[in-house]
C-alpha cells in the first residue's frame, strides 16, 4: 500500500469541516522501534518502544497537526497563516504553507530558537519576526492578530492541530494490537499530550482497544502544570518545551488524572543523560524529546512505576538535527592522523 499521510487514512476518524483540503507532504507513518537494551537499564523485564516522531517531514511530531491545519485553512480559502513558535511549530507551518501556496508568518522569542529550527523555518520560505519577550508573549500577540485579520492561527490552540495529533496514537495501537501500559511524553504547551489522550480514547470507545497511563514530563525550569502556577521566565536547554503558560494546560491535567497518570519535572540533567542513553540505541533525538524517557527512569527508580510484564511507549518528538548545539558544544575535536597506515592501525587497535 503506498502511504498517503495522515489525512487520507485516518480523516473518518476526523472532526474536520467538509472543505479540508489535503495539503500533504506524506507525513505519520513513524516507527515504533524497541530498545531492549534501554529496557535492561531499568532492570529489564518489559518492553519499551520509541515512537520516532523524528521522522516526519519537517523532523518533528508537529506534522501531523499542521498537515490538518493547513488543509483547512486551504480549503476556505485562507492565503496566510501565522503562529508563534520555539522552532519546531515554525519550521512545520513555513513547510506545509509552502506546499499550499500559502503565505507563512512566524513570531518567535528573541534569542531562544535552536539554529537549527529556525534554519528550516527560513529554507521554507517563512517571514520570520523576533520579539524581545517569551514564547507566551508571542502567543498572545498572534491570537490577537489572527481575531482582528483574515490570517488563520495554526499554534495548537487551533483544534484541526489536535485531530492530526492524535494520529500517532492510532499508529502505536495498530502496532502494538492495544494500547500500551504506559505512554511517556514530553509536555511544553500540552497540545500533543491532548491530542494523545484525543486519540486513545477515541479508539477505545470506538475498539476497545485499552487505554494507558500517561506521564507527562516538564522540564524543571519549565514546570508550570508542576508547580501550579505560570512560569514568567521558563528556562531550560530543553528549547522546544521552554513554556510558561501552555495553552492547553487544563487539558493536559485533565489527561494525566483521567489515564491515573500524572505530569512531573525533571532536570536539565537528567534530560541530557536520557539524550545520551537513548543515542547508545540508536535513536538521536533533540534534548526535549528526551524529556518523556527522563521522567520514566526517574519514575522507575523512585519506586512510582513498577514495569514488570508491561508495555511502554516514550513519544520522541524531534529528531537531534532540530536541536544539536548542546551536543556540538561538547564535542571533542576529532583525532588527526598522519596519512600512514600504521598510525592508523594503532589508533583502531589500541584497547579503550
Amino acid at each position: 500500500m503506498t502511504y498517503a499521510g495522515v489525512l487520507a487514512r485516518y480523516r473518518a476518524w476526523m472532526d474536520i469541516p467538509a472543505h479540508t483540503a489535503d495539503i500533504t507532504l506524506l507525513e505519520g507513518n513513524t516507527p515504533l522501534i524497541p530498545v531492549p537494551r534501554l529496557a535492561e537499564e531499568m532492570g529489564g523485564g518489559f518492553e519499551l518502544y520509541i515512537k520516532f516522531e523524528g521522522l516526519n517531514p519537517t523532523g518533528s511530531f508537529k506534522d501531523r497537526g499542521m498537515t490538518v491545519a493547513i488543509s483547512e485553512a486551504a480549503g476556505r480559502g485562507a492565503r496566510a497563516v501565522i503562529c508563534a513558535s520555539t522552532g519546531n511549530t515554525a519550521a512545520s507551518a513555513a513547510a506545509y504553507a509552502s506546499r499550499a501556496g500559502m503565505r507563512a508568518i512566524v513570531i518567535i522569542p528573541e534569542g531562544k530558537v535552536a539554529a537549527g529550527k529556525l534554519a528550516g523555518a527560513t529554507a521554507y520560505g517563512a517571514e520570520v519576526i523576533q520579539i524581545s519577550g517569551s514564547f507566551d508573549d508571542a502567543l498572545s500577540l498572534v491570537v490577537e492578530i489572527s481575531r482582528r485579520h483574515p490570517v488563520a492561527l495554526v499554534n495548537s490552540l487551533n483544534p484541526y492541530r489536535l485531530e492530526g495529533q492524535k494520529t500517532a496514537a492510532f499508529e502505536i495501537i495498530e502496532t502494538l494490537g492495544a494500547a500500551p501500559d504506559w505512554l511517556c511524553l514530553p509536555v511544553g504547551n500540552a497540545g500533543n499530550i491532548s491530542a494523545y489522550w484525543m486519540g486513545f480514547t477515541q479508539h477505545h470507545a470506538a475498539q476497545q482497544s485499552g487505554l494507558p497511563h500517561i506521564l507527562g514530563v516538564q522540564a524543571a525550569g519549565s514546570a508550570p502544570l508542576v508547580l501550579g502556577h505560570p512560569v514568567d521566565h521558563p528556562e531550560t536547554i530543553a528549547t522546544a518545551i521552554r513554556i510558561g503558560r501552555p495553552a492547553r494546560g487544563e487539558q493536559a491535567l485533565q489527561a494525566a488524572e483521567e489515564s491515573q497518570g500524572r505530569i512531573l519535572a525533571v532536570s536539565d540533567d537528567e534530560i541530557l543523560f536520557a539524550q545520551r542513553r537513548l543515542a547508545a540505541s540508536g535513536v538521536w533525538v533533540e534534548p526535549a524529546s528526551a524529556a518523556g524517557i527522563a521522567g520514566m527512569f526517574a519514575e522507575i527508580r523512585a519506586g512510582r512505576m513498577q514495569p514488570k510484564g508491561q508495555r511502554i511507549v516514550a513519544v520522541c518528538t524531534g529528531h537531534g538535527m532540530k536541536d544539536p548545539d548542546i551536543i556540538a558544544r561538547q564535542m571533542p575535536a576529532p583525532r588527526l592522523l598522519p596519512v600512514e597506515l600504521r598510525a592508523l592501525e594503532d589508533a583502531v587497535l589500541e584497547e579503550k
